[in-house]
């Protein structure tokens, strides 16, 4: 069985983060899904749980982070194109999303974030499978 990865973000808002992620493609599973909190699907492997924050403060005695304020993770996720990229982040801020920062392009690899509804960090990269310039 492969490694599988649970990423999770506290929210202020289940249902306007769910209306915002679906605005950008994803899904989630029911199984997983009740008034406190929501698994959202990014691949096979990649699940996200979207937790309100009196929930997510049930799991730990450390306060939680305003991601407004502070970063507390930056989340990156690899896309098929550099068109691909710049989709997902307009896809973002038509949803309510900032964009913190211009796109980066690197020849090799190309990247551009946003900020969802919560203030989490979120990017997309894509890069040349050939890798960075030899020499």
């Amino acid at each position: 069985m492969a490694t599988q990865i649970f990423v999770n973000l506290p929210i202020k808002d289940l249902d306007k983060s769910v209306e915002f992620f679906t605005k950008l493609g994803y899904t989630f599973n029911p199984q997983f899904t009740d008034e406190k909190a929501t698994c959202m699907i990014i691949s096979d492997t990649i699940y996200v749980m979207l937790l309100t924050r009196p929930f997510f403060q049930t799991f730990t005695k450390k306060e939680i982070v305003d991601a407004h304020k502070a970063v507390e993770v930056s989340i990156c996720l690899s896309a098929e194109s550099k068109e691909a990229v710049d989709e997902m982040v307009n896809k973002a801020e038509a949803a309510g999303a900032t964009i913190p920062n211009p796109a980066t392009d690197y020849g090799f690899m190309y990247q551009h974030s946003f900020e969802d509804l919560d203030g989490h960090h979120w990017e997309f990269v894509w890069m040349d499978p050939a890798g960075p310039p030899q020499g």
